[in-house]
């Protein structure tokens, strides 16, 4: 299985390419296919890390602790 970084990179290059214009219709809807894909493989990934976080931000007295993320500066 690809990570994360992998599908994202993936995902961008769809993105310039489309983004380009120049590729028959049938090939942009197989790119445009491909990067919805990615796109909820990304999003289920940040899902879980944001979940993850949200355990590691639980205070002792059992409250959760919501923080931005990455914190504002």
């Amino acid at each position: 299985m690809p990570t994360f970084e992998d599908s994202l990179k993936k995902l961008e290059t769809i993105v310039e390419q489309l983004e380009k214009g120049d590729l028959p219709l049938e090939d942009s809807l197989k790119l445009f296919e491909q990067g919805v894909d990615l796109s909820a493989i990304c999003k289920k990934e940040l899902d879980e890390a944001e979940g993850k976080i949200q355990i590691l931000i639980k205070q002792r007295d059992g409250s959760l602790k919501t923080a931005p993320f990455p914190p504002e500066k």
